[in-house]
Protein backbone atom coordinates (compact mmCIF):
# COMPACT_ATOMS: atom_id res chain seq x y z
CA UNK A 1 0.00 0.00 0.00
CA UNK A 2 1.57 3.37 -0.98
CA UNK A 3 2.38 5.63 1.56
CA UNK A 4 0.30 8.98 1.86
CA UNK A 5 3.27 10.87 3.03
CA UNK A 6 4.87 13.37 0.67
CA UNK A 7 7.74 16.65 0.67
CA UNK A 8 7.05 19.81 -1.02
CA UNK A 9 10.06 21.94 -2.29
CA UNK A 10 9.50 25.60 -2.79
CA UNK A 11 12.21 27.99 -3.40
CA UNK A 12 10.52 30.73 -4.84
CA UNK A 13 11.39 34.52 -6.71
CA UNK A 14 12.06 36.21 -3.33
CA UNK A 15 15.61 34.23 -3.16
CA UNK A 16 15.69 34.10 0.45
CA UNK A 17 16.11 29.96 0.50
CA UNK A 18 14.29 26.51 0.24
CA UNK A 19 11.15 26.00 2.21
CA UNK A 20 10.20 22.31 2.64
CA UNK A 21 7.08 20.58 4.44
CA UNK A 22 5.97 17.42 4.96
CA UNK A 23 2.29 16.61 4.73
CA UNK A 24 0.02 13.81 5.17
CA UNK A 25 -2.55 12.55 2.86
CA UNK A 26 -4.33 9.81 4.49
CA UNK A 27 -7.37 11.92 5.56
CA UNK A 28 -9.83 13.77 3.57
CA UNK A 29 -8.17 17.18 5.06
CA UNK A 30 -4.58 16.88 4.36
CA UNK A 31 -1.74 17.64 7.36
CA UNK A 32 1.14 19.70 7.47
CA UNK A 33 3.31 17.51 9.81
CA UNK A 34 6.09 19.10 9.78
CA UNK A 35 8.64 22.16 8.05
CA UNK A 36 12.28 22.91 7.73
CA UNK A 37 13.62 25.97 5.83
CA UNK A 38 17.30 26.33 4.28
CA UNK A 39 18.87 29.43 3.94
CA UNK A 40 20.48 30.56 0.45
CA UNK A 41 24.11 32.32 1.27
CA UNK A 42 24.86 35.42 -0.79
CA UNK A 43 26.86 33.91 -3.06
CA UNK A 44 23.82 31.32 -4.78
CA UNK A 45 21.48 34.19 -4.40
CA UNK A 46 24.00 36.19 -7.17
CA UNK A 47 24.30 33.54 -9.32
CA UNK A 48 21.04 32.83 -8.93
CA UNK A 49 20.49 36.22 -10.31
CA UNK A 50 22.57 36.52 -12.42
CA UNK A 51 20.72 33.77 -14.84
CA UNK A 52 18.00 35.85 -14.46
CA UNK A 53 19.93 37.53 -17.19
CA UNK A 54 21.62 36.57 -20.34
CA UNK A 55 25.51 36.20 -19.35
CA UNK A 56 28.83 34.27 -20.26
CA UNK A 57 28.98 30.62 -20.71
CA UNK A 58 25.04 30.46 -18.82
CA UNK A 59 24.87 26.55 -19.78
CA UNK A 60 27.65 25.68 -17.67
CA UNK A 61 26.78 27.99 -14.75
CA UNK A 62 23.11 26.80 -15.42
CA UNK A 63 24.33 23.12 -14.51
CA UNK A 64 26.95 23.86 -12.10
CA UNK A 65 23.67 26.04 -9.87
CA UNK A 66 20.98 22.82 -10.52
CA UNK A 67 23.47 20.46 -8.98
CA UNK A 68 24.07 22.81 -6.41
CA UNK A 69 20.54 23.55 -5.41
CA UNK A 70 19.86 20.01 -5.65
CA UNK A 71 22.37 19.34 -3.04
CA UNK A 72 21.30 21.83 -0.70
CA UNK A 73 16.63 20.52 -1.51
CA UNK A 74 18.78 16.95 -0.14
CA UNK A 75 20.25 19.00 3.02
CA UNK A 76 16.20 20.17 3.53
CA UNK A 77 14.93 16.89 3.02
CA UNK A 78 17.32 15.20 5.20
CA UNK A 79 16.52 18.14 7.97
CA UNK A 80 12.64 17.61 7.42
CA UNK A 81 12.91 14.27 8.28
CA UNK A 82 15.54 14.10 10.87
CA UNK A 83 13.35 16.54 12.89
CA UNK A 84 10.07 14.92 12.22
CA UNK A 85 11.23 11.49 13.02
CA UNK A 86 9.89 10.11 9.92
CA UNK A 87 12.12 7.42 7.41
CA UNK A 88 13.21 8.19 3.53
CA UNK A 89 11.18 4.67 3.02
CA UNK A 90 8.05 6.43 4.09
CA UNK A 91 7.69 8.94 1.64
CA UNK A 92 6.19 8.52 -1.66
CA UNK A 93 7.39 11.36 -3.53
CA UNK A 94 9.01 15.02 -3.18
CA UNK A 95 7.41 18.02 -5.20
CA UNK A 96 9.87 19.72 -6.01
CA UNK A 97 9.01 23.32 -7.87
CA UNK A 98 12.83 24.14 -8.53
CA UNK A 99 13.96 27.85 -8.73
CA UNK A 100 12.69 29.93 -11.45
CA UNK A 101 15.38 31.69 -13.46
CA UNK A 102 13.27 32.90 -16.45
CA UNK A 103 9.11 32.65 -16.86
CA UNK A 104 8.59 34.03 -20.30
CA UNK A 105 4.73 32.77 -21.46
CA UNK A 106 3.33 35.19 -23.33
CA UNK A 107 4.29 34.07 -26.99
CA UNK A 108 4.21 31.36 -29.15
CA UNK A 109 7.64 30.31 -28.03
CA UNK A 110 6.49 30.62 -24.36
CA UNK A 111 8.84 28.93 -21.99
CA UNK A 112 9.38 29.01 -18.04
CA UNK A 113 12.84 27.52 -16.49
CA UNK A 114 13.23 26.17 -12.85
CA UNK A 115 16.43 25.07 -11.91
CA UNK A 116 17.42 21.98 -9.94
CA UNK A 117 18.59 18.90 -11.28
CA UNK A 118 15.88 16.26 -10.36
CA UNK A 119 17.55 12.90 -11.22
CA UNK A 120 20.34 14.00 -8.75
CA UNK A 121 17.40 14.76 -5.64
CA UNK A 122 16.00 11.45 -6.26
CA UNK A 123 19.95 9.68 -5.68
CA UNK A 124 20.66 12.01 -2.84
CA UNK A 125 17.54 11.26 -1.05
CA UNK A 126 16.35 7.61 -2.40
CA UNK A 127 13.26 9.37 -2.96
CA UNK A 128 10.96 9.54 -5.94
CA UNK A 129 10.91 13.21 -7.39
CA UNK A 130 8.63 15.10 -9.09
CA UNK A 131 9.37 18.10 -11.16
CA UNK A 132 9.58 20.35 -13.91
CA UNK A 133 5.70 21.35 -13.05
CA UNK A 134 4.94 24.50 -15.85
CA UNK A 135 6.27 23.03 -18.92
CA UNK A 136 2.78 20.68 -19.95
CA UNK A 137 0.98 23.58 -18.93
CA UNK A 138 2.71 25.66 -21.11
CA UNK A 139 2.78 22.97 -24.04
CA UNK A 140 -1.05 22.71 -23.88
CA UNK A 141 -1.34 26.60 -24.13
CA UNK A 142 -0.95 27.67 -21.02
CA UNK A 143 1.21 30.14 -18.99
CA UNK A 144 2.24 27.35 -16.77
CA UNK A 145 1.71 29.85 -13.61
CA UNK A 146 -0.12 30.25 -11.20
CA UNK A 147 -0.24 26.58 -10.25
CA UNK A 148 -1.59 27.06 -6.42
CA UNK A 149 -5.07 27.97 -7.03
CA UNK A 150 -6.03 24.32 -7.56
CA UNK A 151 -5.08 23.35 -4.41
CA UNK A 152 -6.24 26.31 -2.75
CA UNK A 153 -9.64 24.95 -4.18
CA UNK A 154 -9.39 21.32 -2.65
CA UNK A 155 -7.93 23.56 1.02
CA UNK A 156 -10.33 26.15 1.26
CA UNK A 157 -13.55 25.99 -1.42
CA UNK A 158 -16.45 27.03 0.43
CA UNK A 159 -20.27 26.05 -0.39
CA UNK A 160 -21.36 29.48 0.42
CA UNK A 161 -18.93 31.92 1.04
CA UNK A 162 -16.71 33.88 -1.65
CA UNK A 163 -12.83 33.84 -0.70
CA UNK A 164 -9.83 35.08 -2.08
CA UNK A 165 -6.74 33.44 -1.13
CA UNK A 166 -4.21 36.36 -1.90
CA UNK A 167 -0.55 34.43 -2.06
CA UNK A 168 2.41 37.94 -1.48
CA UNK A 169 5.36 36.14 -2.41
CA UNK A 170 8.45 37.42 -4.56
CA UNK A 171 5.24 37.78 -6.96
CA UNK A 172 1.73 38.31 -5.65
CA UNK A 173 -0.97 36.50 -6.75
CA UNK A 174 -4.71 36.04 -6.38
CA UNK A 175 -6.67 32.59 -6.31
CA UNK A 176 -10.76 33.72 -6.42
CA UNK A 177 -12.83 30.72 -4.65
CA UNK A 178 -16.50 31.18 -5.44
CA UNK A 179 -19.13 28.91 -4.39
CA UNK A 180 -20.53 26.82 -7.44
CA UNK A 181 -18.54 28.83 -10.00
CA UNK A 182 -15.13 28.68 -11.68
CA UNK A 183 -11.75 29.33 -9.89
CA UNK A 184 -10.04 31.83 -11.29
CA UNK A 185 -6.62 33.18 -10.26
CA UNK A 186 -3.73 35.21 -11.88
CA UNK A 187 -0.60 37.39 -10.95
CA UNK A 188 -0.82 40.47 -9.82
CA UNK A 189 2.20 42.05 -10.01
CA UNK A 190 5.48 42.92 -7.32
CA UNK A 191 4.69 41.55 -3.91
CA UNK A 192 8.23 41.70 -2.19
CA UNK A 193 10.47 41.52 -4.69
CA UNK A 194 11.19 45.25 -5.63
CA UNK A 195 10.73 45.59 -1.95
CA UNK A 196 13.40 43.53 -1.07
CA UNK A 197 15.81 44.41 -3.67
CA UNK A 198 15.75 47.94 -2.74
CA UNK A 199 15.67 47.24 0.95
CA UNK A 200 18.88 45.35 0.23
CA UNK A 201 20.75 48.01 -1.90
CA UNK A 202 19.66 50.56 0.76
CA UNK A 203 20.11 49.13 3.96
CA UNK A 204 22.15 45.64 3.43
CA UNK A 205 19.17 43.85 4.85
CA UNK A 206 17.51 40.90 2.40
CA UNK A 207 13.90 42.68 3.47
CA UNK A 208 11.97 45.18 5.62
CA UNK A 209 11.24 43.38 8.63
CA UNK A 210 7.61 44.15 9.35
CA UNK A 211 7.90 47.06 7.11
CA UNK A 212 9.23 49.46 9.70
CA UNK A 213 11.61 50.88 7.16
CA UNK A 214 9.15 51.99 4.74
CA UNK A 215 6.95 53.54 7.56
CA UNK A 216 9.56 55.71 7.98
CA UNK A 217 8.63 56.93 4.16
CA UNK A 218 6.30 59.34 2.63
CA UNK A 219 4.29 57.64 -0.99
CA UNK A 220 5.74 59.88 -3.68
CA UNK A 221 2.17 60.07 -5.63
CA UNK A 222 3.72 61.00 -9.24
CA UNK A 223 5.66 57.75 -8.67
CA UNK A 224 2.99 55.11 -7.49
CA UNK A 225 0.99 56.93 -10.14
CA UNK A 226 2.87 56.37 -12.84
CA UNK A 227 4.16 52.77 -12.12
CA UNK A 228 0.73 51.91 -12.61
CA UNK A 229 0.24 53.03 -15.44
CA UNK A 230 3.09 49.96 -16.34
CA UNK A 231 0.37 47.63 -19.41
CA UNK A 232 0.80 44.38 -16.87
CA UNK A 233 -1.56 45.82 -14.03
CA UNK A 234 -4.04 46.48 -16.63
CA UNK A 235 -3.97 43.09 -18.87
CA UNK A 236 -6.46 40.88 -18.57
CA UNK A 237 -6.05 36.96 -16.74
CA UNK A 238 -4.98 34.84 -17.38
CA UNK A 239 -1.85 36.48 -16.51
CA UNK A 240 1.76 35.77 -14.86
CA UNK A 241 5.17 37.52 -14.69
CA UNK A 242 8.56 37.79 -12.88
CA UNK A 243 11.72 39.21 -13.01
CA UNK A 244 11.74 39.37 -16.44
CA UNK A 245 9.04 42.55 -16.02
CA UNK A 246 9.82 43.80 -12.36
CA UNK A 247 13.24 44.11 -11.49
CA UNK A 248 15.52 46.54 -9.95
CA UNK A 249 16.22 47.86 -13.79
CA UNK A 250 12.33 48.43 -13.84
CA UNK A 251 12.17 50.72 -10.80
CA UNK A 252 15.27 52.28 -12.16
CA UNK A 253 13.45 53.71 -15.23
CA UNK A 254 10.97 55.73 -12.94
CA UNK A 255 13.01 57.41 -10.49
CA UNK A 256 15.01 60.52 -11.06
CA UNK A 257 17.52 59.70 -8.59
CA UNK A 258 16.99 62.91 -5.90
CA UNK A 259 14.05 60.42 -4.15
CA UNK A 260 14.91 59.44 -0.81
CA UNK A 261 15.36 55.55 -0.16
CA UNK A 262 12.77 55.38 2.44
CA UNK A 263 10.29 57.35 0.06
CA UNK A 264 10.90 54.76 -2.45
CA UNK A 265 10.11 52.01 0.12
CA UNK A 266 7.04 53.40 0.82
CA UNK A 267 5.62 54.06 -2.38
CA UNK A 268 6.79 50.13 -3.39
CA UNK A 269 4.99 48.89 -0.64
CA UNK A 270 1.97 50.64 -1.42
CA UNK A 271 2.46 49.66 -5.12
CA UNK A 272 2.11 45.93 -3.90
CA UNK A 273 -1.25 47.09 -1.79
CA UNK A 274 -3.05 48.77 -4.84
CA UNK A 275 -1.79 45.82 -7.30
CA UNK A 276 -3.71 43.45 -4.72
CA UNK A 277 -6.50 45.85 -3.76
CA UNK A 278 -6.68 46.79 -7.40
CA UNK A 279 -7.17 43.00 -8.73
CA UNK A 280 -9.45 42.50 -6.07
CA UNK A 281 -12.16 45.18 -7.02
CA UNK A 282 -11.70 44.78 -10.42
CA UNK A 283 -12.81 41.11 -10.90
CA UNK A 284 -14.08 39.95 -7.69
CA UNK A 285 -15.71 43.07 -5.94
CA UNK A 286 -18.54 40.53 -4.12
CA UNK A 287 -15.58 38.78 -2.37
CA UNK A 288 -16.44 38.54 1.51
CA UNK A 289 -13.55 36.89 2.80
CA UNK A 290 -9.56 37.48 1.83
CA UNK A 291 -6.72 35.19 3.16
CA UNK A 292 -3.13 36.02 3.23
CA UNK A 293 -0.44 33.50 2.59
CA UNK A 294 3.57 34.13 1.68
CA UNK A 295 6.28 36.09 3.40
CA UNK A 296 4.27 39.49 2.81
CA UNK A 297 1.64 38.29 4.86
CA UNK A 298 3.95 38.61 8.05
CA UNK A 299 4.64 42.35 7.17
CA UNK A 300 2.24 44.12 9.61
CA UNK A 301 2.61 47.41 7.76
CA UNK A 302 1.76 45.63 4.02
CA UNK A 303 -1.04 43.60 6.04
CA UNK A 304 -2.37 47.01 7.63
CA UNK A 305 -2.49 48.89 4.20
CA UNK A 306 -4.00 46.04 2.51
CA UNK A 307 -6.79 45.97 4.98
CA UNK A 308 -7.18 49.95 4.39
CA UNK A 309 -7.60 49.26 0.81
CA UNK A 310 -10.20 46.59 1.15
CA UNK A 311 -13.09 48.23 3.54
CA UNK A 312 -15.71 45.75 4.44
CA UNK A 313 -13.77 42.88 3.56
CA UNK A 314 -12.50 39.97 6.27
CA UNK A 315 -9.16 40.21 5.60
CA UNK A 316 -6.93 37.51 7.87
CA UNK A 317 -3.86 35.05 7.18
CA UNK A 318 -4.41 31.16 6.02
CA UNK A 319 -3.72 30.48 9.62
CA UNK A 320 -7.15 30.98 10.73
CA UNK A 321 -7.67 28.20 8.17
CA UNK A 322 -5.61 25.77 9.37
CA UNK A 323 -2.48 26.13 7.16
CA UNK A 324 0.45 28.16 8.28
CA UNK A 325 0.95 31.18 5.82
CA UNK A 326 4.67 31.08 5.83
CA UNK A 327 4.09 27.23 4.09
CA UNK A 328 1.62 27.39 1.72
CA UNK A 329 3.90 26.93 -0.94
CA UNK A 330 5.46 23.71 -0.13
CA UNK A 331 2.40 22.57 1.07
CA UNK A 332 1.07 23.12 -2.38
CA UNK A 333 3.39 21.27 -3.76
CA UNK A 334 3.47 18.05 -2.24
CA UNK A 335 -0.23 17.90 -3.28
CA UNK A 336 0.83 18.72 -6.89
CA UNK A 337 3.27 15.42 -6.37
CA UNK A 338 0.41 13.43 -5.20
CA UNK A 339 -1.52 14.28 -8.55
CA UNK A 340 1.14 13.21 -10.39
CA UNK A 341 1.85 10.33 -9.00
CA UNK A 342 -1.61 9.18 -8.97
CA UNK A 343 -1.86 10.24 -12.16
CA UNK A 344 -4.52 13.13 -11.93
CA UNK A 345 -4.56 16.53 -13.87
CA UNK A 346 -3.83 19.65 -10.98
CA UNK A 347 -3.74 22.52 -13.19
CA UNK A 348 -7.14 25.07 -13.74
CA UNK A 349 -7.22 25.80 -17.72
CA UNK A 350 -9.31 29.27 -16.60
CA UNK A 351 -6.25 30.20 -14.28
CA UNK A 352 -3.33 29.43 -16.94
CA UNK A 353 -5.13 29.66 -20.19
CA UNK A 354 -4.38 25.85 -20.97
CA UNK A 355 -6.65 23.79 -23.42
CA UNK A 356 -7.50 21.52 -20.87
CA UNK A 357 -6.61 19.50 -17.62
CA UNK A 358 -3.28 18.15 -17.88
CA UNK A 359 -1.26 15.88 -15.31
CA UNK A 360 1.27 18.11 -14.67
CA UNK A 361 5.66 17.15 -13.87
CA UNK A 362 8.03 14.81 -14.42
CA UNK A 363 8.75 11.46 -12.65
CA UNK A 364 12.08 10.75 -11.49
CA UNK A 365 11.43 7.23 -9.80
CA UNK A 366 14.13 6.26 -6.87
Amino acid sequence: MRSSLYIGIMSGTSLDGIDAALVDFNSSTPSLIETYFVMYDQYLREQLLALNQAGYDELHRTALVSNKLSRLYADAVEGLLSKSGVSSQSITAIGCHGQTVRHCPQSERAYSIQLGNAALLAELTGITVVADFRSRDIAAGGQGAPLVPAFHQVMFGHTEKHRIIVNIGGIANVTSLPPKREVIGFDCGPGNILLDAWCLQHTGSLYDHNGSWAATGCIIPELLEALLTFPFFSLPPPKSTGRELFNSDWLKSYLHGKESPQDVQATLLKLSVEAIALSIWLHFPEAEEIYLCGGGARNGKLVAELKTALPGKEVNLTDVLGVNADWMEAFAFAWLAKQTINKLPSNLPAVTGAQGYRILGAIYTA
